[in-house]
């Protein structure tokens, strides 16, 4: 499994990288291998405001459908419009297809984001 130490997880299988007042936001290498090939993603739009754990889109595979769960609080400012026409390229490389960009919140809480070793002990403890 591969976990970027760079990044931030979740136990809902998102990952998050935080850039000064930007979070990116991705699935993890863990998700898109758990939901198989993946057919169609559920985009935000941009502007929407979005809170902590909020869903704000879809991923669907052929075996399943799963919600995306916003890590953070803060705006959409930016959408991979890419994964529109090309929604596998999550299971080509899930670090590099990220799927929306935040304008963080300035009352950021990280206390619930884990490290890359917490986020794969999880991983392998709760399957």
């Amino acid at each position: 499994m591969n976990t970027p130490s760079e990044l931030f997880y979740t136990k809902e299988h998102e990952w998050v990288k935080l850039d000064g007042d930007t979070a990116t936001i991705g699935i993890t290498d863990y998700a898109q291998s758990s939901l198989g090939d993946i057919v169609f993603v559920e985009l935000p739009e941009s502007g929407m405001n979005l809170s902590q754990e909020q869903t704000f889109g879809v991923v669907e595979s052929i075996k399943s459908v799963s919600d995306l769960f916003s890590p953070i609080t803060g705006e959409v400012i930016e959408i991979n419009n890419d994964l529109n026409d090309a929604p596998e390229k999550l299971n080509e490389d899930p670090y590099k297809n990220w799927i929306v960009k935040l304008k963080v919140s300035p009352e950021l809480n990280r206390e619930h984001l884990l490290n890359a070793e917490t986020y794969n002990d999880y991983c392998l403890n709760n399957n």
